[in-house]
């Protein structure tokens, strides 16, 4: 299931959400993009390093999207079924992975929809965590003024921009360290809504590795144009 590489890395994408903020009847990793879905581009651009020996991908129990898609050809695609959030997604794909993978393989988990990932961002995060102790992820520094908002949708204060990140995906981190990380997280009750979240509650400091603006989540209507765009660049 392996190609060649110094560095054994697994990819895994949790694809089991609905995406209800896109406003559409079908979940956005499979609406159509330049051609292809959503997925297809995103399974592409992770499996593009030869490091990536394997990909799981998580699936909504009632899917009905994937036996149509064309996955990339060179790596092995695996699908599991995910569960109600994204930490029960990934757990599961981390779960059937361990069957196959060492402990200390590492793990890229991406997001979905997330279909514009640079190679060369892809590369640097590698080699820049492969001997890292903990992993880490892509992000970008933060740009804007930062509002914080009361419960009536009004401005609350400003918040020092210094030191902050926006979080990317791919996050990358040791098979066996992520899994039971995410395991005492989903045990005590806590939803993570990333795997950095779940190393940190672990005691963990995740590596922040500097990526690119363009690597967008598609989240709403608006973003589809954005990332279309992108891709053609």
């Amino acid at each position: 299931m392996s190609r060649p590489g110094a560095v054994r890395c697994w990819g895994v994408i949790p694809a089991a959400g609905k995406g209800t903020r896109m406003g559409t009847a079908r979940p956005k990793q499979y609406l159509e993009l330049a051609g292809r879905t959503v997925l297809e581009h995103t399974l592409e651009r992770l499996a593009a390093d030869p490091r990536i020996a394997g990909i799981v991908v998580a699936l909504g129990a009632d899917d009905t999207e994937w036996a149509r898609l064309r996955p990339p050809p060179g790596v092995e695609v695996r699908t599991v079924i995910g569960g109600a959030e994204r930490c029960h997604s990934v757990l599961n794909a981390l779960r059937d992975l361990a069957a196959r993978a060492a402990p200390g393989d590492w793990v890229l988990v991406h997001d979905a929809a997330r279909p514009c990932l640079r190679p060369a961002d892809l590369t640097r995060l590698i080699d820049t965590l492969a001997a890292d102790p903990v992993g880490g992820l892509l992000a970008v520094p933060v740009r804007d003024t930062m509002k914080r908002a009361d419960g009536d949708e009004r401005v609350a204060g400003t918040v020092e921009r210094g030191g902050l990140w926006h979080a990317q995906t791919p996050q990358m981190f040791r098979l066996e360290a992520l899994r039971t990380a995410l395991e005492a997280a989903v045990a005590a009750g806590v939803l993570v809504t990333d795997e950095a979240a779940a190393m940190e509650r672990a005691g963990h400091r995740p590596r922040l590795v500097p990526g690119s603006g363009d690597n967008l989540k598609i989240t709403r209507p608006e973003d589809l144009a954005l990332a279309a765009f992108y891709l053609k660049q």
